[in-house]
């Protein structure tokens, strides 16, 4: 597809979710808080780089694009996990690692849980996890963080326990705040299982359907006489009709700039049990259900700057990751030229910096283009961090199985 015929699909500058199609099958479902801005961007130049080959192959393959408008983002959100669900779009579920994506968890339980749980730690076929066993399941939600923002505003509306507000020395202060209810006679109890099973509802996208449970609800309590409940549900109402939701706004904006930056670092004890690492850092945050572990296979001695080169190419056998702004290594500049050279064999355009530090493991220089680093400082500092940190982790946990 290209550019010029976007205008034929009359993509309206409205928050909703997007559908990339071939004829009558589905490639791709993304959402957004514009439409027309958000497909647009899949036609820049810089596609490959910001994306990666598998979005741009399905961009050249895609000859339509449909979309559905939403009320806000906090819909287009849910509405998307739950197409991704049902259809199982081929670019959508190829372009991560199913292992790393988020799930809602309804638990099987008298006084049902909400949490969010990772794909790796779901016992889908039993519909477990280690912990309990699972009702209800909403999802994948690709990025965690636009999840956990999301489920702060429908949990405003909803108040529910989650693993936190469930433990003694929280739950009080829990329902003070209004985030969590009171659930200590046979009516409350009732009333909490009414605002589990709307928050079901919302998570399947059936966004109507909790409106007209709500309104009927709330005409029940005003024919009983019950004002001050009917109030409770008519305030319920006019929240889900104007959702505050900058914060997903704010997310969504941030990964529109596609400021993926990745570290990579070496652990190991002279030269035994080496491992190596990627984090990443998406608009200056930690993505950690992006980071990745890896077993050195091909060095079998003290030998930083091949190993990170093993990590990185077997990094870039995964196109359905998306490749990165900036590759940060932490050490000098021998690891920086290993990395810039993985980079030149694979054809790539990725700028590398390197992060020096001091006797005391704290850094005291950043290598690389002087225009990179100033841009993306604070970024380079925190994926570095990062992949020193979860570096060591991986190989302490590695030592202490083998002792």
């Amino acid at each position: 597809m290209k550019i010029s015929e976007l205008k034929k699909f009359k993509l309206p500058d409205l928050s909703g979710v997007y559908f990339f199609k071939k004829g009558g099958d589905l490639l791709y479902v993304g959402k957004a808080t514009s439409l027309k801005d958000r497909v647009k961007s899949y036609f820049s130049k810089d596609l490959i780089n910001t994306r990666g080959p598998l979005i741009l192959d399905m961009v050249f393959k895609a000859d339509k694009v449909d979309f559905i408008e939403t009320q806000n983002a906090l819909e287009a959100l849910v509405l998307e996990a739950a197409l991704i669900k049902k259809n199982q779009p081929y670019y959508n579920t190829k372009e991560k690692d199913n292992k790393s994506f988020n799930y809602v968890c309804i638990t099987d339980q008298e006084i049902p849980l909400v949490v969010i749980e990772r794909g790796k730690n779901i016992d889908f076929k039993n519909l477990s996890t280690k912990d309990y066993k699972i009702k209800t399941l909403f999802g994948p939600f690709p990025n965690g963080n636009q999840l956990r923002d999301a489920l702060k505003i429908l949990r405003r509306i909803f108040p529910f326990i989650d693993k936190s507000s469930i433990q003694k020395d929280k739950s009080v202060f829990y329902r003070q705040i209004g985030l969590s209810p009171d659930i200590e006679d046979e009516n409350a109890i009732k009333k909490y299982k009414k605002n589990i099973k709307n928050l079901e509802m919302f998570l399947s996208g059936s966004f109507g359907d909790v409106r007209k449970n709500l309104e009927k609800e709330m005409f029940d309590f005003a024919e009983s006489l019950k004002f001050e409940e009917a109030n409770t549900i008519k305030k319920k109402l006019f929240a889900l009709d104007h959702i505050e939701d900058v914060a997903l706004i704010k997310r969504e904006n941030i990964n529109k700039t596609n400021e993926r930056i990745e570290g990579y670092d070496i652990a190991h004890i002279s030269g035994k049990n080496i491992v190596g690492v990627m984090t990443v850092v998406t608009g200056g945050e930690p993505e950690k259900n992006e980071y990745r572990k890896f077993k050195i296979q091909t060095v079998k001695s003290s030998n930083d700057t091949e190993s990170l080169k093993e990590v990185l190419r077997r990094r870039l056998k995964h196109p359905e990751w998306q490749y990165p702004k900036v590759i940060v290594a932490d050490g000098g500049i021998a690891q920086k030229r290993a990395l810039e050279s993985v980079i030149k064999e694979n054809n790539l355009e990725i700028p590398v910096v390197s992060v020096v530090k001091d006797n005391r493991h704290k850094p005291r220089a950043i290598l690389g283009s002087k225009k990179i680093v100033d841009k993306y400082k604070l970024s380079i500092l925190l994926v570095n961090q990062e992949s020193h940190r979860f570096a060591v982790n991986f190989h302490r946990k590695l030592r202490s199985k083998l002792v």
